[in-house]
C-alpha cells in the first residue's frame, strides 16, 4: 500500500480546515503530522513520546485539551520530522493498545494553534458528550448521561 492509498483510507478529516478540499488532500499526502484519537484522559505526554518515538524521531506532541478545564480530553497531534517516520507510525503504531485503549492514528494536514482544544459544548470531545456507556478511561459516562444522573446544583 502506498502513502497516497493510505490517505484515501483515512476516516479523519478536520471539518474546520481553512482551505479547499483539494488543498487539504494535497497537505495530507505530504504531511508528517498525525492525529491520534481514542486516548485515555490519563495518558501522559511522556508515554506518548515513548510509544511514538519507536516509529521515528518525534518533533513534538500537542495534547488535546478540554477548552474550559485545560485537562487532557482524549486526543493529540504527533509531528514527526519526516514523512517516512510518520508512515512507519501509521503502519506499526495505529491500532496498538495504550493505557488499556486501542488508539487510532490518522493523517493530519498540519497542526495550527487552537486545534488542541476539544470542540464539544462542555469543552471536551463531541463523541464523549453523546456516549451512553461507562468508560473509565474517558471520564465515566458521557456528559448527557451524567446530567441525567446527577441533578444540577443551583
Amino acid at each position: 500500500m502506498t502513502a497516497a492509498q493510505s490517505i484515501e483510507l483515512s476516516n479523519y478529516r478536520d471539518q474546520h480546515f481553512k482551505g479547499s478540499r483539494v488543498e487539504q488532500e494535497r497537505r495530507l499526502r505530504n504531511t508528517a503530522t498525525l492525529y491520534v484519537g481514542n486516548l485515555s484522559f490519563f495518558t501522559t505526554e511522556e508515554q506518548l513520546y515513548e510509544l511514538f518515538g519507536r516509529a521515528g524521531d518525534v518533533k513534538r506532541i500537542v495534547m488535546g485539551l478540554d477548552k474550559f478545564k485545560k485537562t487532557p480530553c482524549g486526543f493529540c497531534f504527533v509531528e514527526y520530522y519526516t514523512r517516512e517516520d510518520s508512515e512507519m507510525c501509521m503502519r506499526y503504531v495505529n491500532g496498538t493498545r495504550l493505557d488499556d485503549r486501542i488508539i487510532r492514528t490518522d493523517w493530519d494536514a498540519g497542526f495550527i494553534e487552537g486545534r488542541q482544544y476539544g470542540r464539544g459544548k462542555s469543552g471536551g470531545q463531541v463523541r464523549d458528550e453523546y456516549r451512553t456507556d461507562y468508560d473509565s478511561g474517558r471520564g465515566g459516562y458521557g456528559k448527557i448521561v451524567q446530567q441525567k444522573i446527577l441533578p444540577k446544583i443551583p
